[in-house]
């Protein structure tokens, strides 16, 4: 399909990253494909997170189509830029459009990124998963790539006031290993393993983590910080 408003979204973008002064160490970007479908898998702690993973991924040379909430796309500035990258709008009073439209886009070989939280995470742990990623995965043949993003809750997430001040943040994304499901993959498994792959790997990011967590509003009462109690 024609990116024609992609390329100066990713610019305009660039020049955000650069105005903020991001640290970026983006990690396991070997681990999506050059060619053919597939669907990223993204922990959610920040409103931030969908453009810092499409940064992490350009290197692959590829554009990632996200799916994000049909009221992103009723937005009269942002639905216009939505629909002209090509991101798939998620209805939630019709959940089976969104998801052929998703099914679609991964048979015309495009990698899908998908948070599967359904919403940011307060206390920026892992929460429940819905099926919808494990049940494309399935019904496309491609892989799923868990990936990970930490860092982003200290510029701008829920329910606390967004930090546009040039401090520096270190940002971490990282791709991990391909997991592969078919057909015959029991779902509520497949979902499980995927989660507790993507939580292990929020684990492992978060001990080489630069910053301390300590004390932190924006680390989890695991780590120290003052992050609400998970809910699940």
């Amino acid at each position: 399909m024609a990116d024609l408003v992609y390329p100066p979204v990713v610019v305009a973008i660039k020049l955000f990253w650069k105005y903020l002064g991001l640290r970026f160490d983006f990690q396991g970007v070997h681990h999506i494909p050059r060619k053919g479908g597939a669907i990223l898998s993204i922990n959610h702690v920040g409103y931030l997170d969908f453009a810092l993973t499409g940064t992490a991924a350009l290197p692959t040379g590829r554009y990632v189509r996200f799916m994000a909430k049909k009221e992103v796309f009723d937005n009269k500035l942002a639905g216009p830029l939505m629909r002209g990258m090509h991101h798939i709008c998620v209805d939630r009073n019709s959940g089976s459009a969104s998801f052929v439209a998703a099914l679609r886009a991964l048979r015309a070989d495009e990698i899908v990124g998908i948070f599967p939280e359904g919403t940011i995470s307060v206390s920026f742990e892992i929460k429940e998963l819905k099926s919808g990623a494990v049940r494309l995965a399935m019904a496309a043949g491609v892989p799923v790539i868990p990936t990970i993003v930490w860092g982003s809750q200290r510029i701008w997430t829920k329910k606390v006031k967004r930090n546009l001040r040039r401090e520096k943040i270190p940002i971490i994304v990282e791709f991990g290993e391909p997991l592969y499901f078919d057909k015959q993959s029991d779902v509520e498994a497949s979902e499980s393993l995927l989660r507790e792959t993507m939580i292990t790997m929020l684990h492992q990011v978060q001990q080489k983590y630069p910053d301390s967590h300590q004390g932190q509003r924006w680390a989890p009462l695991r780590l120290g910080g003052s992050a609400p109690a998970p809910l699940n």
